[in-house]
């Protein structure tokens, strides 16, 4: 919750740069919740980019999510859970939930995993819309290295708890490969699409050579 909120502060900060009100810095937090997507939105607004293409910037840089909430839905929802619960529980769904909640919530029982998602879930929530006020009244406190960091924290803190939950050999192939094949995506593939391409791309080559090494095990 901690590293989550304090990459929201440079959030409040560009929202105050660009000429809005804390209210709007705070709203952005609750509908987008997604500290990139956020950046996005306000620079292209201060930029005075068109609307539309705003709204399809934000929803491409967000595609990430998909393959997220299609993964840690599944553990979550019980015979009774309703469909509004599970859309309200998508849209709780960021980086650090995710991680998170895939690395904890298999070993949650089943009945607990509910009240254990939406109680980390509203807890980085808060987190988050006070670590954007603060940082949109702070914004004349903080030099422009701080708050690029701290946005960046949020990444760092993505890939080492990835890395501290890889326990299959599929999981760690996933992550040398991407690293590896992450300049080439971002150099080649359509804007807003370059991580959907590196997941699959990746992805798939760690699945196929996890394969070829278990049969090579099997052989053996």
């Amino acid at each position: 919750m901690l590293i989550v909120s304090v990459s929201l502060v440079s959030v409040g900060g560009l929202a105050r740069d660009a000429g809005f009100s804390m209210e709007i810095a705070v709203a952005s937090t609750l509908l987008i919740w997604a500290g990139p997507a956020q950046v996005l939105f306000f620079g292209a607004v201060a930029a005075k980019t068109a609307w539309p293409a705003i709204a399809l910037s934000i929803s491409l840089s967000s595609i990430r999510f998909v393959p997220m909430v299609v993964s840690l839905l599944p553990l979550i929802r019980g015979p009774r859970t309703r469909t509004p619960t599970l859309l309200a529980a998508a849209h709780c769904i960021a980086v650090t939930v995710w991680a998170e909640g895939m690395r904890r919530l298999p070993d949650v029982p089943k009945e607990a995993r509910l009240p254990f998602f939406f109680g980390f879930a509203l807890m980085c929530f808060l987190g988050t819309v006070v670590a954007t006020a603060a940082g949109y009244a702070l914004i004349g406190e903080l030099p422009v290295p701080l708050a690029a960091a701290l946005l960046f924290m949020t990444p760092i803190y993505f890939v080492a708890t990835l890395t501290r939950g890889a326990r299959q050999m599929v999981d760690r192939l996933a992550l040398v490969f991407g690293f590896a094949l992450a300049p080439a995506a971002m150099a080649f593939a359509p804007a807003g699409f370059d991580l959907l391409i590196l997941g699959l791309v990746a992805g798939t080559a760690a699945f196929l050579a996890a394969r070829a090494l278990d049969a090579r095990k099997a052989a053996a």
